[in-house]
């Protein structure tokens, strides 16, 4: 039986930093080509279709991503962090995951006409049906991914999803421009799907065997089946807001907050999904070394936030001239849930990467248990804020999503000698230069757009005032990082050159 040790099992540390330097760097280009072709798709099907359209897509994936996760999580992650794996565990994850993509598509399939009934949407039904077809390319993704994480080929995964995204996006919008509606969309993410799942079947040359272990599956499952749970809690949790939107108030809400969400989201997860594909199995191979898995936990969270602070904080700053710009002025609703969804985003690599430090030293257990306290939490203050209007709604979730950076990091004080206050002390720096970034470019915002110029040149105005503030922004968090010093700059700068770096607040 062939042993999958060349799957991101490399003993040699020299080879192991350079493929997690490679790994993130591929990681970053896909996930940040990913996010930007998807952006750019939706903006046009956004214009083309308008909030409604958008909003009844909204609600359709719900339970797609519900479904999605009892399929995927517990078993890929298990295939990531286990030590050594072989053909019989991947062909046995893969013919489960499509027994159960068949199962819950039947499922999906007969509910569908209710949950129509329920949200008042005639076409949710049968559109729901066809968009569950992503459940089957979905189990097969899962195993694909699993083995690109295993082997830090992330080279070949971002080939598959940009070709996935171009041809897709393409589609979509030649559907929407044929008046298929909101039917562009549903198939624009099948299409991508299908796509996904084909390419990476040709680029990374595995096929399942017609083999099955059920001694493999409980393997496993000893460890997945907390990672399932907590995946299930953390997706359905995520996903509450829009059936209450939904219901609380209309489908043009549902719009507005997807597009409000949707922009912090795109920079959430292309910083998030990077370090929770590549970090995982790097925390993997130095589960059992408690100093370096620390060391290698500070450095990811020093870098992530100095990434992701300031994007935060210049997105909230730009957000009413961004969403007028790109989207026009029907979706201006969606300028303030923007920034509001900033603040809910701006600590996201500190949850990821505390979460994927847990999951590498093997406790799900500890994962599951804070899910259960944090998302039973989360739905009290949901309860708490539903009546008191959208943006009460989301200012409440910022608050609740910072105070759980708290929450995730309390394990590993203990674990690792690394916990929440020691953290938020050592970014403490990048969210005082972002803070001030921010600031200075809102103000700058207000002073061009009373600009009689700039303010009645239309689109070409907004476009300037939008291209002046992000340049204004970059230079004063640039200057600040060099004056400064901060570690997370240094430590990017290191990377890109070839070598080590740290700044004048490095300590541990």
């Amino acid at each position: 039986m062939e042993d999958l040790r060349d799957y991101g099992q490399n003993d040699n540390k020299d080879t192991e930093g350079r493929s997690i330097k490679s790994g993130l760097l591929w990681k970053a280009a896909e996930n940040g080509g990913d996010q930007l072709i998807t952006f750019i798709v939706s903006v046009v099907l956004a214009r083309l279709l308008g909030p409604d359209r958008y909003g009844s897509l909204s609600l359709m994936l719900v339970f797609v991503a519900i479904s999605n996760v009892i399929i995927q999580s517990g078993f890929q992650t298990s295939l990531i962090q286990k030590r050594k794996i072989n053909e019989d565990d991947l062909s046995s994850v893969f013919w489960i995951g499509l027994l159960l993509s068949l199962l819950i598509y039947a499922v999906l399939y007969v509910l569908a006409p209710y949950a129509a009934d329920y949200f008042g949407d005639p076409e949710i039904g049968p559109m729901l049906r066809v968009l569950a077809l992503i459940l089957f390319f979905g189990s097969v993704i899962s195993v694909e991914m699993a083995i690109v994480a295993r082997r830090m080929c992330f080279r070949l995964q971002c080939a598959a999803t940009m070709a996935a995204d171009v041809v897709s996006g393409i589609g979509g919008i030649i559907l929407a421009l044929l008046g298929y509606g909101t039917w562009a969309l549903v198939w624009q993410q099948v299409i991508k799907y299908m796509l996904l799942m084909l390419a990476l079947l040709f680029l990374i040359g595995w096929r399942p065997g017609l083999r099955f272990s059920m001694s493999r599956i409980r393997s496993l499952f000893s460890f997945g089946w907390k990672m399932l749970v907590s995946g299930l809690i953390d997706t359905i949790y995520n996903n509450l807001y829009t059936p209450v939107i939904q219901k609380l108030f209309s489908s043009a809400a549902v719009g507005y907050y997807n597009r409000g969400n949707q922009f912090p989201q795109i920079i959430a997860n292309s910083v998030g999904q990077t370090m929770q594909a590549v970090m995982l199995p790097a925390f993997s191979k130095v589960q059992d070394d408690r100093e370096s898995l620390g060391k290698l936990l500070r450095n990811t969270i020093k870098i992530s936030c100095y990434l992701m602070f300031p994007m935060m904080a210049g997105l909230m700053a730009v957000s009413g001239d961004l969403i007028e710009l790109l989207l026009g002025e029907a979706w201006q609703p969606a300028a303030p849930m923007l920034s509001l969804c900033c603040l809910s985003y701006a600590a996201w690599p500190m949850h990821v990467a505390n979460l994927q430090a847990i999951n590498a030293r093997g406790r799900s257990d500890i994962y599951l248990k804070l899910e259960v306290v944090k998302k039973g939490m989360g739905v009290a203050v949901l309860i708490m804020s539903a009546g008191r209007g959208i943006a009460m709604m989301l200012i409440f979730k910022a608050v609740f999503d910072l105070c759980c950076t708290f929450i995730n990091a309390a394990p590993n004080g203990r674990l690792l000698g690394y916990g929440p206050f020691r953290q938020w002390r050592d970014v403490l720096p990048e969210l005082l230069l972002s803070i001030g970034m921010g600031l200075a470019v809102h103000m700058l915002g207000s002073v061009l757009g009373g600009l009689d110029l700039l303010a009645g040149a239309g689109a070409l105005g907004q476009a300037t005032i939008l291209f002046i503030e992000v340049v204004f922004g970059v230079l004063i968090y640039a200057a600040g990082s060099l004056l400064l010093g901060l570690e997370g700059f240094c430590a990017l700068k290191g990377i890109f050159l070839g070598r080590e770096e740290t700044g004048k607040d490095s300590r541990r």
